[in-house]
């Protein structure tokens, strides 16, 4: 059992940063790919990034490239999302997700945990 616990919303203006990060606990951290999803009000989750277990390969979809950056601190088992250049349609509720494999993928239904999510609301 892997228990992880996301941090580091809130409400930003257009433009600005924000880094969530997702704290897991219970099983060897660098056993799991990890990847963040977001999910806004009637719509479908949606992928945001992944990193392998070692942080060497990361993916991301084409609307937050070049905007977000994924990585990982396997000695602090911590997960990290840093999110630039925020638009409002970011806005959305942010989780994190692990998965016993090398790598995670985009398909949300292959992640084994998740955490409660962390809201991040971005004004225009």
């Amino acid at each position: 059992q892997v228990q992880l616990e996301e941090s580091g919303g809130g409400l930003v203006q257009a433009g600005g940063s924000l880094r969530l990060s997702c704290a897991a606990s219970g099983r060897t951290f660098s056993n799991y790919a990890m990847g963040w999803f977001r999910q806004a009000p009637g719509k479908e989750r949606e992928f945001v990034a992944d990193i392998n277990w070692s942080g060497r390969i990361r993916s991301y979809p084409d609307s937050v490239k070049g905007r977000f950056t994924i990585s990982r601190d396997n000695a602090k088992n911590t997960v990290y999302l840093q999110m630039n250049s925020l638009k409002p349609e970011d806005t959305a509720n942010y989780y994190c997700a692990a998965r016993q494999a090398d790598m995670g993928g985009s398909n949300w239904n292959r992640y084994d945990y998740w955490g409660q999510g962390t809201q991040v609301t971005v004004s225009s």
